[in-house]
């Protein structure tokens, strides 16, 4: 007499995969990007009221000219648009 062993049952071979070839549905979104604002340096960041004046925090560009703010950093300014460095002193 023979004994009958039971085999397992296999899966298919692409049953975990996804499969490329098939389109999407046509109503198909994708994912909603996320809407958080960059906080920037605001204009009134830039000036300063005196009375009847306006002056500027920040120096302007030597290279680039008036209109051109620099980058106000620890130990230096830099201007964004040329890349000149002006370091303050200690």
């Amino acid at each position: 007499m023979s004994k009958k062993v039971a085999k397992p049952e296999e899966a298919p071979k692409d049953a975990g995969k996804k499969d490329a070839s098939k389109p999407q549905k046509a109503g198909a979104t994708p994912a909603p990007k996320s809407s958080k604002k960059k906080s920037g340096t605001r204009v009134s960041a830039l000036y300063k009221v005196e009375g009847a004046k306006a002056a500027r925090t920040r120096p302007t560009c030597e290279r680039c000219g008036p209109g051109y703010f620099m980058a106000d950093h620890n130990d230096r300014f830099t201007c964004g648009h040329c890349g000149l460095t002006r370091y303050k002193r200690a």
